[in-house]
């Protein structure tokens, strides 16, 4: 971890090198020959996105926790690239998907349960001083994060009494194998055909909400003028402002309500939770009115540079000389990720799922409403939407299936 001051504490400096190595990427892969289009037929450009912050914050150029801009991208940009997503959104197209999607993302929540239990038994036979004493309590705050997000894994660390250096422990792994398993998954992205050929995956109704949007845009596309820019720009950044708005009321609401009802085990205290919510259920709404046209002007477009922004705030968080420090700690999480990772194959082999629908149910545990529908929007802008639903499912079930396997790994401790 840095112990040193960055050489660039400026936001305003780290966001002009965001923008910067965002504006790179993105000219280098549309290079239409050359070196540059031989790189980007392995590494997708989106994992570069993620990939270079990554790379600087560990070198100590700039510091990723200390930085205002990621809360700033989550709080600001997110809801509004939602709402501009949402907007050319086809819902009934959405639902048609069928039930793989819930499907993948139950087989991704189980995953992280067994997780939990098979790299905490691996590592008692690898390296035992990793797991002993009370090691275990801190394995239930990451399972409570990576099913539903940092409320739950709050609530695990109170209902089992995590000492707060295991506490910070986990947090360092939850955070560092979190990222690098999202890194893994925009990689294999860019490698969806090749996986769907592997699955035998039928795409056709993946592959029809991307035709109806596109129809859509070709019918609707014109070139935009400053007026439809900033119309843009005012509905997605307007309605996230009146996501932020109906977030305080509805908290004050919740907060009146018998506590024996426990609705911080649902994350329904999260002022986060609220805002996605409010922000994707208005923008599609929206997509059934007359703003839809804004497509036409760029809406998605505007939306996703948003979405890439966030994506470079979410690399500069990850520190890879982490791993220096408890090494031990950091394999049992690659052990918990790989079971993960491992099972959501078997299962997207066994019933023909997409790549799409196993990246999209595994983000939505591991990764939560802020990058699940990173990940969706990647495949298409018009998908996001899924993750954001599969993300608010993860929320509910965190706390009770992370309950469940702290339960059980107490027994295996003891």
């Amino acid at each position: 971890m840095q112990t040193s001051l960055p050489l660039v504490t400026n936001d305003a400096v780290v966001l002009g090198i965001l923008a910067t190595i965002l504006g790179l990427v993105f000219w280098t892969s549309s290079r239409p020959d050359g070196i540059w289009k031989k790189i980007y037929t392995y590494v997708p450009a989106l994992l570069l996105c993620y990939l270079i912050p990554a790379i600087l914050n560990t070198l100590g150029i700039i510091d990723g926790s200390h930085s205002k801009l990621y809360p700033m991208a989550r709080d600001y940009l997110l809801p509004g690239a939602l709402v501009l997503l949402c907007i050319a959104t086809d819902f009934g197209a959405i639902v048609r998907l069928g039930p793989k999607a819930l499907i993948m993302f139950l087989t991704g929540t189980a995953g992280i349960m067994l997780g939990a239990i098979v790299s905490f038994e691996a590592m008692r036979l690898i390296h035992p001083e990793t797991v002993a004493g009370e090691t275990w309590r801190g394995l239930t705050t990451i399972t409570g994060a990576w099913i539903g997000g940092g409320a739950n894994q709050a609530a695990m660390k109170e209902v089992f009494e995590v000492d707060a250096n295991v506490f910070g422990q986990f947090v360092a792994v939850d955070v560092l194998v979190a990222n690098i398993w999202t890194a893994v998954l925009l990689f294999l992205a860019g490698r969806a055909d090749a996986f769907d050929r592997w699955t035998g995956a039928d795409v056709s109704a993946i592959n029809a909400v991307k035709a109806r949007i596109e129809r859509y845009q070709a019918t609707h596309a014109r070139i935009p003028t400053l007026s439809d820019v900033m119309i843009v720009l005012a509905v997605g950044l307007g309605v996230s402002g009146l996501s932020h708005a109906l977030t305080g009321p509805t908290l004050q609401w919740i907060g009146s309500l018998p506590a024996e009802w426990n609705l911080k085990d649902y994350s329904l205290t999260s002022a986060f939770f609220w805002m996605v919510v409010f922000a994707t259920t208005l923008g599609l709404l929206l997509s059934f009115t007359r703003a839809r046209s804004l497509e036409g002007a760029g809406a998605s477009t505007i939306g996703s540079a948003m979405v890439y922004f966030l994506v470079a705030t979410i690399g500069m968080q990850m520190d890879l000389s982490a791993l220096v420090d408890r090494p031990w700690l950091f394999l049992l999480g690659a052990i918990w990720i790989c079971v993960h990772g491992g099972l959501l194959l078997l299962v997207a082999k066994l019933i023909r799922a997409p790549l799409f629908f196993m990246a999209v149910g595994s983000q939505a545990n591991v990764g939560g409403a802020a990058s699940a529908p990173v990940v969706a929007s990647v495949f298409h802008p018009s998908l996001a939407p899924v993750g954001v639903l599969l993300a608010v499912l993860g929320y509910a079930l965190g706390t009770y299936c992370a309950y469940i396997t702290g339960l059980v790994l107490r027994g295996l401790a003891t």
